[in-house]
């Protein structure tokens, strides 16, 4: 098995965690820390993120997300190291979006562009993107037709963290319409296009 460095070194998971509760968002993101899922990892830590929130704790109807942070120092095999993160994006969309063909191809190539722009190391990631397209009907009819695009993924990390919580930032936000530099623009909704 080939032997990858931990994020920080010999840093333990306790300074790790400090670590990515310090990583300042963007104005218009809004990130708490949850409580993490348990048995995935001996140790864990999560987060929940949120673009222009209407209210406290409730997930944004614009965009949302989690992040996951898992160590075993088993080192289990898929991960190919200790150190493991599982993140989750989804954002609403137009349903003219929605049925792009190539979506799901641009949502992968979101997180790949924002972990390399960063100069993220990573390996052994994994994911899928899901398309959603709905139509409501009965008492639901009025609610009309709608879209939806989720992504899940995971990596291996090498390096400091803060690169890593700083991109799947960026994938929250670019789901929702929110490039990076808008801050305080208005969500792109229905003249965003799945072709960048």
């Amino acid at each position: 098995m080939a032997q990858h460095r931990p994020p920080t070194g010999p840093a333990s998971f306790g300074r790790v965690a400090e670590t990515v509760r310090k990583t300042v968002f963007r104005d218009d993101l809004t990130v708490r820390e949850i409580a993490a899922p348990s048995g995935l990892a001996p140790d864990a830590i999560a987060l929940a993120g949120d673009v222009r929130p209407e209210s406290e704790g409730a997930d944004s109807v614009y965009g949302t997300g989690r992040f996951i942070l898992l160590h075993d120092s088993e080192e289990p095999g898929a991960w190919n190291g200790p150190w493991r993160i599982v993140c989750f994006a989804q954002a609403p969309l137009e349903p003219d979006i929605g049925v792009d063909p190539l979506l799901a191809d641009v949502a992968w190539s979101w997180l790949t562009d924002a972990l390399t722009s960063r100069k993220a190391e990573f390996h052994s990631a994994a994911g899928t993107a899901t398309k959603t397209i709905s139509k409501g009907f009965g008492s639901l009819a009025a609610e009309g037709d709608g879209a939806q695009i989720e992504l899940r993924a995971s990596w291996s990390p090498v390096g400091s963290m803060t690169p890593h919580v700083e991109a799947w930032a960026e994938l929250v936000c670019m789901l929702a319409g929110l490039p990076p530099g808008s801050e305080g623009v208005q969500v792109l909704g229905s003249r965003r296009s799945a072709h960048g």
